[in-house]
Parts: structure tokens; C-alpha cells; sequence
């Protein structure tokens, strides 16, 4: 679908950013990290992921993983996705020396972590700076 729009649509090919919450945060980790030469940066909201994406995507695309800009986002209290699914992605994406990447945890916040995140300009501005 990316490739239809980016190719049928006035489309800036070095701005484009990906971003989920809950089962679509676990979705922006997985799409993100399998192929990071489409994204500018990606921003999962209370998702997680799976390891091996994190290996195979340093492996196969190390040179675009690396210029991949990653900030997450989690409730610290969610009972729903435990905060731990994000803190495990940040820290296998440091082990893997990638260094653009953050996470936020929002100490009160339950699984609505997006509202809290998508009314933050700093996002937005942090998007912004990156591109392809």
C-alpha cells in the first residue's frame, strides 16, 4: 500500500513517518524495523516486538536501521502491554548499536499513552528533523 500511494500521490519519499498504538505500536515496530529504508523515523505507542526483527533488520539493513530515528512511547502503568515490550525493543536496538533511540514512559498513565504523546509538539518537531 506505501508503494501505491508513494508512487500514485505527491508523496515526500524522504519524510515519511510511521506510527501505532497497541496492536498498531507492536505493527510500527515490525514494519518499521523490517524495512527502515522506507521510514524517516517511526514512533510505537505501547507496542512491542519481536527480537529477531531487531537481528535480521541489523543484519540485512544495518546502514538504514542506523539512520532510523526511534522514539517509543509507554504507560507505566499498563495493564494491557506491559511497559517492559518497549523497554526490551529500545534495548535490543542499543545493543545493536543503533543510538537515535528514545523511550518515554509516562510513570501515571495506563495504556492510553497516545493522547499524551500525540498532543506533544516535541514530537512532531523530532519528526520533522529526520528524513531519509
Amino acid at each position: 500500500m506505501l508503494d501505491h500511494v508513494t508512487s500514485q500521490y505527491a508523496v515526500d519519499k524522504r519524510r515519511i513517518y510511521l506510527t501505532g498504538l497497541s496492536m498498531g505500536g507492536y505493527g510500527t515496530w515490525r514494519l518499521g524495523l523490517s524495512h527502515p529504508e522506507k521510514f524517516a523515523a517511526i514512533a510505537p505507542i505501547c507496542g512491542g516486538g519481536e527480537l529477531i526483527t531487531v537481528i535480521l533488520s541489523s543484519h540485512d539493513n544495518g546502514r538504514a536501521l542506523k539512520t532510523l530515528g526511534v522514539w517509543a512511547f509507554h504507560g507505566g502503568k499498563d495493564p494491557v502491554v506491559p511497559v517492559e515490550e518497549s523497554q526490551r525493543m529500545v534495548d535490543a536496538l542499543k545493543k545493536a548499536g543503533k543510538q537515535d533511540v528514545k523511550l518515554t514512559v509516562y510513570p501515571e498513565a495506563g495504556h492510553d499513552s497516545w493522547t499524551e504523546t500525540y498532543k506533544n509538539p516535541e514530537l512532531y518537531k523530532w519528526l520533522l528533523a529526520h528524513e531519509r
